[in-house]
């Protein structure tokens, strides 16, 4: 039995299209995206099930000649899977037209947070002087050793506060770019 490589170069083709598709900011590329990917797939399904063969019908042809059922299967119930999520897409695309006028997804308080944590590379100054902070803690701690109860009790004490102040400072910092607060964010709508 000779495969030939081409429904498998098409098969990762209308993948490649497919997941490329699903990346873009358009519903109606999104939507394109599943339906080029579902076809992908299940044509990749199909050709990995291998080649024709007889009715899987037990005595009637030998086992050798019968064509196996499962990718057939799979590959039915996953037109069915595509079809519904197609539906979905087809009436959120709908819905979005109708309400925005576009089918452009547009950017929210967490995208302006990704682009701004990309631009700077790194967290805000304050929360990075809480880090220091409770990284500082942890050396003292490690350099003292502690032989008493209460010196390892009041040093726990000052981790715990160092730890929920650092935790603080992130809450803080998340809060404020999530209002866009962030002057470097000005003028980047």
């Amino acid at each position: 039995m000779t495969i030939t490589l081409l429904p498998f170069a098409a098969a990762g083709a209308l993948i490649a299209t497919g997941v490329t598709l699903l990346l873009e900011r358009s519903l109606v590329r999104l939507l394109a995206g599943v339906v080029v990917l579902g076809n992908g797939v299940n044509l990749l399904i199909v050709t990995s099930g291998g080649g024709p063969g007889s009715p899987p019908i037990l005595g009637r042809f030998a086992p050798e000649e019968m064509a196996d059922p499962l990718p057939q299967a799979m590959v039915l119930t996953a037109i069915v899977i595509t079809l519904g999520v197609t539906a979905f897409l087809l009436a959120m695309v709908h819905r979005s037209w109708q309400l925005t006028g576009s089918d452009e997804v547009q950017d929210d308080t967490e995208d302006r947070r990704v682009r701004l944590r990309a631009r700077a590379g790194e967290l805000s100054e304050a929360v990075r002087r809480r880090q220091e902070e409770y990284r500082r803690l942890l050396a003292e701690e490690r350099v003292q050793r502690p032989t008493e109860k209460e010196a390892r009790r009041r040093l726990r004490l000052r981790r715990r506060e160092a730890l929920r102040l650092m935790r603080h400072a992130i809450r803080e910092e998340r809060a404020r770019q999530a209002l866009a607060l962030d002057p470097e964010l000005e003028g980047d709508d």
